[in-house]
């Protein structure tokens, strides 16, 4: 055997092994391997590939991994109409959408199928010849958009079909986020202090509607299947073998359907999931009753939006009144403060709830809840506990409104809420609630890039009381290091060498390392520039932040924080440490001169996908000779680089006849500016 046929065979083996571990850890969550093995196999794979482009398969689990983000979506009429569903928000309701079933049909009792509703995006995808091709949202119902980048990163949606179908097959489901993916994501936005998802749906609206499809694919989204297009085509006459034939197609459903033969037997299946749908992996808000044949359903017919041949049951919400014992504030590793209110404990959704998050101080003032309050709670999505509203005429003499402190309750440094932001953050960046993280990002190789830093020696390191800051990672040496667990004396060597060669990071790095907020490393990299010594830049933050603003990508909310961070005790007793231990203070060379750069004063508007670099490099080199970015196309506008699937701009562009770049003319200018 050849060593082609030889690597053909192991990538047939490790396609078909990556996507046996992929079920096993996605949808039986029973994984059998660590994920650094499976990531290994991954790589594997992805070698294999990019060496032998034509080893690639159009199942290949490397397609999952997102591209660059996009500039819009690519518009999709739906050849079959997507529709929504009616709803009936009570029993009676429900007993007439049966009774005319039951009429139009010949007057007996008819068969329905009854599924969990869930509460997610509608969408329709297109397999061919058995490979997953297309996927897009409902939109309008006639018009949805492309999002076929992003679906493939949901890993419950195979990217081949367990039995090849001939031609184009299309079957239509809902995407959405389970129950513990939407409390993580919420709990990591919280943390950072960005807007919360409402609920489950607008968490898989969000998530599967981003430009981004590397960022969809962070967000763990699942997908489920329950209608297949023109199902006669297949030998399906009805929702019941309409869900088996896509459970034998490897596609995956919920499996908690129910053939009901009668009023009684769809009031039944109700009783059981008013309850049970707590305990259901992903959030549903009611049960939809579906005519179980096909062929009747035709004649039947639609509303504008809805057929009349299903209808959407609506559980009521679960709201239980409790009272308000205290307010407790929590510091994250983000040094975010987050209000918790803690009352007498409730049944709600299946169990028992003590505390509710309040978010900020703005969602606190909303409300006006205070200490002492009687409050109807509930949870939002049936996950997370919220308090809905106050009963105000039950509030207590002398309660008083709440107030979250500015100072931290962890280590007692300035608690401040810059412009814009609705969070209020420990400006202390030794604070031991968010000591760890920052150290690890301190190390990280866009800061100080000290090798062998890692989460697990950063842990050790914190616990025994050998960090509390980032001056002190330069006060260890290779006999503090080597008496760590599983630390031998050569691995101690390399870090402490390490740590000294992070002594020579330039400015920007430093800046970057230091973790303030609002302050990426664009932005670091830039005040270094500018400024040319941290010494200047902090007495600028401390006394003139409108100087701050006249450097680029600075405005004022990245001013406050600078002025925050800098005038915090805790932080200026850091930077003297730091200066003491070697860190370079100072900008290296002389400071550009922009305006002898060939495009400076150039603007450049970037539409499409570049297939030689990413839009982030690219913007990079633009700055980097001079040029400025815009996020929109006016007259103003030097050039517009188009790539591949160009959005909206390209056109605005060609209407008012700007100057166009297509990938090789924008690579050839590039060339010519360095001459």
């Amino acid at each position: 055997m050849s060593d082609f046929e030889k690597l053909k065979k192991r990538a047939e083996e490790l396609r078909g092994e990556l996507n046996r571990h992929a079920r096993l850890y996605y949808e039986q969550d029973a994984p059998e391997i660590e994920d650094f093995q499976y990531d290994a196999l991954l790589r594997e794979l992805r070698g294999i590939e990019e060496k032998y482009p034509e080893l690639s398969a159009p199942d290949s689990p490397t397609l999952r991994i997102g591209g660059a983000p996009r500039e819009g979506f690519v518009k999709v009429t739906h050849e079959v109409p997507m529709m929504s569903l009616d709803n009936a928000l009570d029993r009676g309701e429900l007993a007439s959408f049966y009774a005319k079933l039951c009429e139009a049909l010949g007057g007996g009792d008819v068969d329905v199928v009854c599924e969990p509703k869930i509460d997610g995006l509608a969408v329709s995808l297109v397999y061919e010849d058995g490979f997953f091709v297309s996927g897009s949202t409902r939109g309008n119902g006639q018009v949805g958009e492309d999002v076929t980048a992003n679906l493939k990163t949901i890993r419950t949606l195979p990217l081949r079909l367990e039995r090849a179908i001939p031609g184009r097959f299309e079957v239509r489901g809902e995407v959405c986020i389970d129950k513990k993916g939407f409390e993580a994501l919420n709990a990591a936005r919280e943390e950072n202090g960005e807007s919360l998802f409402a609920n489950p749906r607008n968490a898989a609206a969000g998530s599967l509607r981003t430009l981004d499809p590397k960022e969809t694919a962070r967000r763990n989204l699942k997908i489920y299947l329950y209608q297949i297009i023109d199902p006669e085509k297949y030998g399906v006459d009805s929702q019941r073998k309409m869900l088996d034939e896509i459970k034998a197609l490897g596609l995956p459903s919920q499996g908690a359907e129910k053939l009901c033969r009668s009023l009684d037997e769809i009031y039944q299946y109700l009783d059981d999931w008013e309850t049970r749908r707590f305990s259901h992996p992903i959030d549903t808000d009611g049960v939809v009753v579906k005519l179980n044949e096909t062929a009747p359903r035709a004649a039947l017919g639609s509303t504008a939006k809805a057929p009349k041949w299903a209808v959407a049951f609506k559980f009521p919400p679960e709201e239980k009144l409790t009272e308000i014992k205290d307010i407790e504030v929590t510091v994250g590793r983000t040094g975010v403060l987050t209000p918790t209110a803690v009352f007498e404990p409730v049944q709600l959704a299946g169990t028992v709830v003590r505390r509710a998050g309040l978010h900020n101080q703005d969602e606190i003032d909303k409300k006006d809840i205070r200490v002492g309050d009687h409050v109807w709670v509930r949870k939002a999505g049936e996950i997370i506990p919220e308090v809905v509203r106050v009963e105000y005429e039950r509030r207590p003499d002398g309660a008083q409104p709440f107030r979250i402190p500015d100072k931290c309750p962890v280590c007692g440094a300035a608690a401040a809420r810059l412009p814009g932001e609705a969070a209020v953050k420990c400006t202390n960046s030794s604070c031991p609630a968010q000591l760890k993280e920052r150290i690890i990002y301190f190390a990280s190789r866009s800061a100080m890039d000290i090798t062998g830093f890692g989460e697990k020696l950063t842990g050790q390191l914190v616990e025994k009381g050998l960090i509390n800051n980032y001056a002190d990672i330069y006060e260890l040496n290779a006999e503090k290091l080597a008496g760590l667990d599983r630390m031998g004396d050569k691995s101690a060597q390399n870090i402490a060498a390490a740590i000294e060669e992070s002594k020579k990071r330039p400015l920007g790095a430093v800046i970057n390392a230091l973790g303030i907020s609002n302050v990426g490393e664009k932005t670091a990299h830039d005040l270094a520039e500018r400024y040319r010594s941290l010494n200047l830049l902090a007495e600028s933050a401390l006394n003139c932040e409108a100087e701050l603003e006249e450097t680029e990508g600075v405005g004022p909310v990245i001013a406050q924080s600078l002025h925050a961070w800098f005038s915090e005790p805790h932080n200026q007793d850091i930077i003297k440490r730091l200066r003491e231990s070697g860190l370079r203070f100072e900008a290296e060379g002389k400071a550009k001169d922009k305006g002898a750069l060939p495009w400076h004063g150039m603007k450049f508007v970037l539409t499409g996908e570049l297939s030689s670099m990413t839009r982030a490099e690219a913007e990079e080199k633009i700055k980097e000779l001079g040029g400025a970015m815009s996020s929109s196309v006016s007259k103003k506008t030097n050039f517009v680089v188009v790539g591949e699937n160009p959005g909206s701009k390209y056109v605005k562009a060609q209407s008012l006849g700007l100057p166009l770049l297509d990938e090789a003319g924008f690579l050839e200018k590039l060339e010519e500016a360095k001459v």
